[in-house]
């Protein structure tokens, strides 16, 4: 039994997948590829296929690009009063509120997580992004300078700065948050007056065809918001058009480096959210069930397919052996199944290509001698399904503790705290996040200096929240999302000195 079978869905989202193959948003129009064909995505949790959707290439791209520009240039988006782009990015915020159940399904079926998750977290924090963003269109600002001009003595100036919108900007977005990422990017791009071209992952392009909806139905011009699904192709299109001023992509280290070298044609601005190897940190003085609980969380959340995941567990030698089993006991317990069962903790993987890179991993893992205290195979006999697999006996060169996985899987390691962990915390090229579990401010606080990481949390893990800006260091990425630095990666600063 299909797990759309077995798991009612709401009628509108039975419609959304009914019918004819999925289009393109260009220009405002809905509107087939230009060469006809489609691709399908699947359901994770069964490997069936869900629905055919419009297979964007280089010349959808060039439509979508030519159709931003003339909504850009034509003022009717950048020059619009603040107040009015405000009223209709929160409008896409309500929306998003008003229609949670349909977007949950459709991101559960599309992607595999639960439907639970998607709906209590992605949706409503995608709809909170969009607010968020909404009232940050009216508080854009530049500001006054009093300048000295020593070389111009005895005369008078008036300057100031101008923060003004980019221009077209390319939003490339992962599979593992496919409408979260969405919202990341397109909230604070519109909120500055910006025209985006969004291109969703190919695995996992539903949620963002049907936000394509939300904006027509929000009011938006035509023109500013498009919408071109496709595979790294359409990727590489958008990032190397020369009409294009701006890329943003979310995904790993190494696409993240040939959108640098497609950008570099016209030098367009480039923000880059890429891989993580996050350490997660467990003194001995912490609270243990609380560190257990989110150190849990810290490596299952989404199913481990997720960048800032707490993979590389360190914990303290004196508590090592009785809290890593205590680990592998609350994750040998954890409900595994489709994302649409409510009850699910644990969904599949998205892809067979996920699968088989995981598998391939947990393979190397136990090849080089390390040992699982729980997991270490698939689970069941369809699907892309996964145990969830605690690592010890490892190495700090085994492929495992060095590589980003992209599943539930956690390599768990002791340290010496008189020794200290910032070290082998940050022996890795990546830098996105860190968890610290201790009772001792003093030491959580020392230890946060000394870990390079762009978030990192204190008794806690996944400790979002729209307001704080996120990013990488080292090759976790360049630039910030969320949070007033967000806007930062859509504007622009003018000087303006007039003499008087």
């Amino acid at each position: 039994m299909t797990a759309i079978a077995e798991f009612p869905l709401a009628a509108r989202v039975q419609g959304f997948l009914g019918g004819r193959p999925k289009q393109l948003l260009i220009d405002g129009e809905w509107i087939d590829a230009a060469s006809g064909r489609t691709f399908p995505t699947y359901d994770p949790a069964t490997g069936n296929a869900l629905v055919e959707v419009a297979h964007g290439q280089a010349e959808d791209i060039d439509r979508a690009v030519r159709a931003a520009r003339a909504a850009f240039d034509d003022g009717a988006w950048a020059s619009m009063k603040p107040n009015e782009r405000e009223r209709l990015i929160w409008r896409v915020g309500d929306i998003l509120s008003e229609r949670a159940e349909e977007f949950g399904q459709l991101e559960a079926l599309d992607n595999g997580k639960s439907v639970g998750i998607a709906s209590a977290v992605d949706v409503a924090w995608a709809a909170d992004v969009f607010r968020y963003y909404a009232g940050w269109a009216t508080k854009i600002e530049g500001s006054t300078v009093n300048v000295s001009m020593p070389f111009a003595p005895g005369r008078e100036f008036h300057a100031y700065t101008l923060r003004e919108p980019v221009g077209v900007c390319g939003l490339i977005v992962p599979w593992n948050f496919p409408l979260l990422m969405a919202s990341w990017k397109l909230a604070p791009a519109l909120a500055a007056g910006n025209t985006v071209v969004l291109k969703p992952a190919e695995q996992t392009p539903l949620t963002a065809l049907l936000l394509g909806e939300v904006f027509q139905e929000a009011g938006f011009p035509p023109g500013v918001v498009n919408i071109v699904s496709g595979f790294g192709d359409a990727g590489a299109a958008l990032s190397a058009h020369e009409d294009v001023d701006k890329i943003a992509f979310t995904g790993s280290t190494e696409v993240g480096k040939k959108i640098v070298e497609a950008a570099k044609g016209n030098l367009k601005k480039v923000s880059l959210e890429l891989g993580g190897k996050s350490p997660n940190i467990v003194f001995a003085d912490a609270d243990f069930d609380a560190a257990v609980e989110g150190s849990l969380n810290a490596w299952l959340f989404n199913h481990g397919q997720c960048c800032v995941a707490g993979t590389r567990l360190f914990v303290e030698d004196k508590i090592f052996d009785e809290f890593t089993q205590a680990v592998a006991d609350a994750a040998s317990q954890v409900k595994i199944g489709p994302g649409l069962d409510p009850t699910t903790q644990l969904g599949p993987l998205v892809s067979q290509e996920q699968f088989d890179k995981v598998t391939g991993y947990l393979a190397a893992g136990l090849a080089d001698g390390a040992r699982a205290l729980t997991g270490g195979k698939r689970w069941g006999e369809s699907g892309y399904f996964v145990e969830p697999t605690v690592f010890v006996d490892v190495k700090p060169e085994f492929s495992i503790v060095r590589e980003e996985i992209f599943g539930p899987v956690v390599a768990a390691m002791p340290f010496d705290a008189e020794s200290g962990v910032a070290a082998a915390a940050n022996d890795s090229i990546y830098g996105l996040a860190a968890g610290i579990w201790t009772r001792d401010i003093s030491k959580a606080h020392r230890t946060a200096k000394q870990i390079k990481a762009g978030s990192v949390w204190i008794n806690q893990y996944n400790g979002f929240d729209t307001a704080m800006p996120f990013g990488g260091y080292k090759q976790s990425g360049w630039g910030r999302e969320l949070g007033a630095s967000g806007l930062d990666a859509y504007t622009i600063t003018k000087s303006v000195n007039v003499a008087l």
